[in-house]
């Protein structure tokens, strides 16, 4: 099986292996130039636009009056698809909306005994725009995509929610997306995808309205049309390719940590899966478990080259060892295999979304328990954290002084503004000593 084996020692072999995960996140900067032709394009030309990048793509016979979804079209795919499925999608939109609802912030204010209310206002935003990628050719479509950002706008109390997904051949997007969209309450969803939709959601054309927080999964044209956005829209992040960590022990089992490492693999064959364990004899099995799972799998040559490229079965000599290394690549998601679980978490410090003990495989999380699996990639989990309600929000400060403390405080504030060179600002607090 191609994927290496690496012994750890401690955390002078970092480098080694940050070269090996060094290049996942080095953007195509082929794909950069094309990308900002298509948002000028759709910037100038609008859905004219929408429909020319549509009919190249997608559907050569798309039009500009089928770039709005109907509600009837709505309605009856969630009236299509099978009875089951739709009762699947709406368990695990409860579980979301309720993992979801415990995010919410409050807003709050101090009083001092002056009287001067200091506080936080927590509003949600006006407009959200949601990318739902299709899959291939639409036959695969990201249903829990449709979930995972859609509800957390739902519960930041956002009123305006427009979903945009590619449409297939037939220019209608897939109507397992189109089912959730119905379930979920969502109108406003429009068939248009790739760079091309960032551009609409950002800029508006004559059916898209512009959006103020841009989020959702998406290819390479779609990333790179998000981060060319950042600083005039909100953007969710700029995610890479997938990736896993899996801390495990001697009680792990072979067959479970290699399917789990291929849940990732079979992504991208750019993903990451790396295991980090203190047992060699465990590292073996789950090495020779690879091989034989990844000829079984649809998507072999995929994994088989994430596994290749991009992965690693790393044997350090003890689990605090392993940990430190967990916390230097801070992945996208952790699983914790060992004896105790939560005697690891606390020494735990990166990580997108932590998975503990062997029932808890990341597909649990990606689909089904309720935490959303947008998450930082890239080692970014150091600093940033998984899509959620506050994704949603701003926040206002609330500053009420009173008569007393702003005449207390002036001279000061003058002072301070003075040091700074802002003569205006010191005098703007001096004219309320006078009165």
């Amino acid at each position: 099986m191609p994927c290496r084996m690496i012994s750890y020692q401690s955390n002078d072999d970092w480098k080694g292996i940050r070269e090996l995960l060094a290049g996942r996140d080095n953007p195509d900067n082929s794909v950069e130039p094309v990308v900002r032709e298509i948002l000028h394009h759709v910037h100038t030309e609008g859905d004219k636009a929408l429909v020319h990048y549509t009919q190249k793509f997608d559907c050569p016979s798309f039009t500009e009056d089928m770039v709005r979804v109907s509600e009837a079209t709505l309605a009856k795919a969630a009236q299509d698809i099978p009875a089951e499925d739709f009762d699947i999608i709406k368990e695990a939109a409860h579980n979301i909306r309720t993992f979801h609802e415990n995010q919410k912030e409050k807003s709050w204010f101090t009083t001092s005994e002056d009287g001067t209310i200091l506080g936080q206002v927590v509003r949600p935003v006006d407009r959200a725009g949601l990318y739902v990628p299709g899959g291939q050719g639409g036959d695969t479509p990201l249903i829990s995509s449709m979930l995972m950002n859609v509800i957390p706008a739902q519960v930041a109390g956002v009123e305006n929610i427009c979903v945009v997904s590619p449409p297939r051949a037939d220019g209608v997007p897939n109507q397992y997306i189109l089912a959730a969209a119905h379930h979920l309450g969502i109108t406003d969803v429009f068939a248009c995808g790739s760079a091309w939709a960032i551009a609409a959601l950002a800029y508006g054309t004559e059916t898209i309205p512009a959006v103020d927080v841009i989020a959702g999964p998406g290819n390479i044209f779609v990333t790179t049309a998000k981060r060319m956005f950042i600083g005039t829209v909100g953007i969710d992040m700029v995610a890479g390719p997938s990736e896993i960590l899996i801390l495990a022990d001697k009680t792990g089992n072979p067959v479970q940590i290699a399917a789990d490492m291929l849940s990732q693999a079979e992504h991208d064959p750019l993903a990451s899966a790396i295991l980090v364990t203190d047992d060699e004899q465990l590292a073996s099995a789950v090495r020779e478990e690879l091989g034989t799972q990844t000829a079984l799998l649809p998507r072999n040559e995929i994994a088989a080259t994430a596994l290749k490229d991009w992965s690693a079965i790393v044997v350090t000599p003890d689990m605090a060892t392993a940990v430190e290394l967990s916390n230097n690549v801070a992945p996208e998601h952790l699983e914790v295999i060992v004896e105790d679980p939560w005697a690891l978490l606390p020494t735990i410090r990166n990580a997108g979304a932590i998975f503990m003990g062997a029932n808890s495989p990341e597909p649990v999380g990606d689909y089904f328990a309720g935490p959303n699996h947008v998450l930082p990639t890239n080692g970014t989990a150091r600093f940033s954290s998984a899509l959620s309600v506050e994704t949603f929000t701003k926040k206002s400060s609330i500053i009420a002084a009173s008569a007393s403390f702003t005449q207390k405080n002036a001279p000061k504030i003058a002072r301070l503004a003075r040091l700074e060179g802002l003569e205006a600002h010191a005098r703007s607090a001096e004219t309320r000593l006078k009165n």
